[in-house]
This record gives C-alpha cells, structure tokens and sequence, in this order.
C-alpha cells in the first residue's frame, strides 16, 4: 500500500460505522484475510458490500471504526483492496489498527462531507491535495513522515523488519529513533 498519489472510487458510507458493521461477528473465526473482505460491511449494507470493487475509497462521516478493538476490520477492508478510507473523525483504536496494518486512513471532514458516490478521487499526500473529479478538490495535512513510512511498507510488522534487517547489514545496531 502506498501513501499516494492513488486514485479510486468514492463509495460513501455514514456516521459511526463501527467494528461490527465492517466485518460482522460471524466471521470473525475466519484467519485467511480474503474471506474476511469477501463480508466487508456486510453489517453496514449488503447491496454495498458486494458493490465494493478493489481500488475505491471509502469515505465516512463521524467516528468511523467505533466499537470494538477487532483488527479484523482494517484487515478486511485491506483484503477487499480498498485503497484508502477518508473519514471526518475515526476511533482511535481503529485508527491505530489501522496504521499498524498498513491501511490508508485519511482524516478531513470536508472531503468527507464534499465527496460524491462514486466519483472518481485522486489523493496526492505529498501534495497535501484530495481531488474529485464532480467534487472538486480538498486541502489535507500532511502524513506525518514516521506514518507514511509504516503505511508505505504495508504496516508496522514490515517496517520493522525492514529497519531490524537495514541496521543487520549495516553492522549496527537496533537504536530507538524512528
């Protein structure tokens, strides 16, 4: 997963969707990541569900991820190939799970109040810039580098590794700098 530029499909969802309504209790004995996304937001809406292609771009309003701690829910939206999740607000554990693992979470509550279903959104990060092509465009603050770096790797497991390999063949040591 990259930090940007991407582009996608904007597929709108509400207010609080939470844990539950991303992947449903049910399936949550499932351990292959794809049977997960195959019920992502089952809970939610099931015509959505199955419209939901790889490469769109979730955009929610308020306190997306609320709930409970599953990092189920990040992961089955990263194995149906969701691009990205524009949020006005998220919990903070899911926001948390969410970087851990490598999902793109964006926090801008104009993109997410001005973004239209399904239209076509570019998302530059390193331009600071959301653009719809009916919606028009959106300022966003910059990714902290440190994040961006553990989305960039696919979460926060690779880019350990990656550091832990890097300082190996360097003949250093661990340090505890980011």
């Amino acid at each position: 997963m990259s930090a940007g530029p991407l582009r996608g499909r904007v597929v709108r969802l509400g207010d609080d969707v939470d844990t539950d309504a991303i992947i449903p209790g049910p399936y949550l004995n499932l351990t292959d990541p794809a049977g997960l996304g195959e019920h992502l937001l089952e809970g939610y809406d099931p015509e959505l569900s199955r419209r939901i292609a790889p490469g769109d771009i979730l955009v929610a309003g308020e306190n997306f991820g609320c709930g409970s701690s599953r990092e189920q829910a990040p992961v089955a939206i990263l194995a149906r190939g969701v691009g990205a999740v524009i949020a006005a607000s998220y919990a903070r554990i899911f926001l948390r799970n969410a970087i851990n693992l490598g999902l793109l979470a964006i926090e801008s509550r104009e993109a997410s109040a001005g973004l239209l279903e399904g239209d076509a959104v570019d998302i530059d990060l390193a331009q600071g810039v959301i653009a719809g092509e009916r919606s028009g465009s959106f300022a966003v603050p910059p990714t902290p580098p440190f994040v961006a770096q553990i989305i960039a790797q696919g979460g926060l497991v690779p880019w350990v590794r990656r550091r832990l390999e890097e300082r190996s063949a360097a003949g250093g040591g661990v340090d505890h700098e980011p």
